[in-house]
């Protein structure tokens, strides 16, 4: 359980989530795309919210990181 607690709290894969999810949250958020991965309605929008929300919680411990190193 300790491997996956570094794992996660690394720089390099805060940086990952925040990027990675934050493109497809903008990505599901255009109709043509999720109309290409056939998303419609309620569905779309709650990928979009999921996808925004990790994003803004690696964002988030990035912040705290960066602002406990000041």
């Amino acid at each position: 359980m300790k491997s996956v607690q570094t794992l996660l709290s690394a720089k390099p894969t805060l940086w990952f989530l925040f990027l990675f999810n934050l493109a497809i949250a903008l990505a599901v958020g255009f109709e043509p795309v999720a109309e290409g991965l056939g998303l419609e309605g309620v569905q779309q929008i709650v990928i979009c919210l999921a996808m925004a929300l990790v994003s803004m919680g690696a964002g988030a411990a990035l912040l705290r990181r960066r602002l406990q190193l000041v």
